[in-house]
């Protein structure tokens, strides 16, 4: 499958950087991740220094995949509203996924400093909003269930909004806790990082065959290669739906575009990350470069062909989008690109394993916030590998 299109920008700015050899021989290694991008690469630093000998095998070229398709607007707010996951899974989990996704933010900064990755990690404020009347009560629901649950959150009237740059918002809801960064940096820091530490990455290498053993699982390589492993991490993210049996997730096709560089960051970008209410939001941030990157559009996932053919129509769309948001910023694009994401039924990850009796588990961030998933995964991730309890492997386990 195919899960991005065209170039996207953090591709181009970052190019490839390095380069990682394919398999050319049997191996073995107590643990394999399957897969190389910014998932993989977090699970690898926690059991990198938690002392596990992990292999890694990647079907292209690392960080290539969802990571450099990403926009990496970090939030704790779920793509499912609060006061509606609420009602979804109950006040214990849905509170519990948004304090943790907050954390999580938190939590990657402190991994960002520690391997000194210039990912260009930046705090933000975000703000989510409408435009329409219709979604008054709504955003007024979901910002008394923040405030009753402990979140900092502030309710912006119309023209606090226009102060930012948002001429037609009517009302939102303004989060203290919010980031951006530039993905494909950070996953390529963090895998050298692992290397150092002992990490052996083959990318350019589909796994063909999984078979269980006595002592865990025997996979083949499409070269006709084998490694033995107590343990293998599905980190596959949409391209998981190939080997799992359980339909977890709804495909979307997804579409972004970056700006020409600004001269000077309009004022409400400098601080802010912005999304809004429609179905499907649109959501806008900054780059370090002065530039703004917009995404949305999203579309049911057909096929790679059927996606890429949209583009030039989707461009179009989310500029007059942007103009009617923001009409005194003069929006050119410069670069855009399209995706695919997935939709879990609540909004939520599938963490842990489908099937008890074997020795496969899957780490798998849905949705807008993937890689503030991919983090709370990493606290999971050793009682996975141990058959010990833990709170997220019930709130997001297989078969829910």
């Amino acid at each position: 499958m195919d899960i991005r299109s065209n170039e996207p920008y953090w591709l181009i700015k970052n190019s490839l950087g390095t380069s990682y050899p394919s398999l050319q021989e049997n191996i073995s290694s107590p643990v394999v991740i399957i897969g190389g991008g910014i998932t993989g690469a977090l699970i690898a630093y926690k059991l990198g220094n938690e002392g596990y000998k992990v292999v890694m095998v990647e079907r292209r070229d690392v960080f290539n995949g969802s990571s450099a398709a990403s926009t990496a607007m970090l939030q704790y707010e779920i793509d499912e509203p609060l006061h509606l996951l609420i009602e979804k899974v109950g006040i214990t989990n849905a509170v519990s996924s948004y304090k943790n996704c907050e954390k999580a933010i938190f939590d990657l900064e402190k991994i960002v400093k520690s391997i000194n990755s210039d990912c260009e990690f930046r705090k933000k404020k975000s703000v989510y909003f409408t435009s329409s009347k219709s979604d008054l009560d709504f955003i007024r629901k979901e910002f008394e269930a923040r405030k009753e649950h402990g979140f900092d959150v502030e309710l912006l009237e119309n023209n606090q909004l226009q102060e930012l740059g948002i001429q037609k918002g009517l009302l939102g809801i303004r989060s203290r806790s919010g980031a951006v960064m530039d993905p494909y940096e950070l996953s390529k820091d963090l895998l050298n990082y692992c290397t150092d530490k002992g990490l052996r990455i083959f990318d350019r290498n589909e796994i063909v065959e999984f078979k269980s053993t006595e002592d865990g699982m025997e996979l083949t390589t499409n070269s006709n290669f084998s490694i033995k492993t107590e343990h293998v991490i599905h980190c596959t993210g949409y391209e998981s739906t190939k080997t799992l049996k359980e339909d977890v997730v709804k495909l979307k096709s997804t579409y972004a575009m970056a700006s020409e560089a600004f001269k000077k960051i309009p004022p409400g970008f400098k601080d802010h990350i912005f999304w809004n209410t429609e179905e499907p939001y649109l959501y806008f941030r900054a780059t370090a470069d002065n530039r703004i990157i917009m995404g949305g559009g999203d579309e049911n996932f057909k096929n790679a062909k059927g996606r890429d053919a949209l583009l030039p129509k989707k461009e179009k769309a989310l500029l007059k989008s942007f103009r009617k948001t923001f009409p005194e910023i003069d929006y050119i694009p410069d670069y855009s690109w399209a995706g695919t994401f997935g939709e879990t039924k609540d909004g939520l990850p599938y963490l842990g394993k489908p099937d008890l009796q074997k020795n496969e588990s899957y780490i798998l961030g849905f949705g807008g916030n993937g890689i503030t998933f991919s983090v709370m995964a990493m606290d999971c991730i050793l009682p996975i590998l141990k058959n010990e309890p833990h709170e997220f492997l019930e709130y997001y386990k297989f078969g829910r």
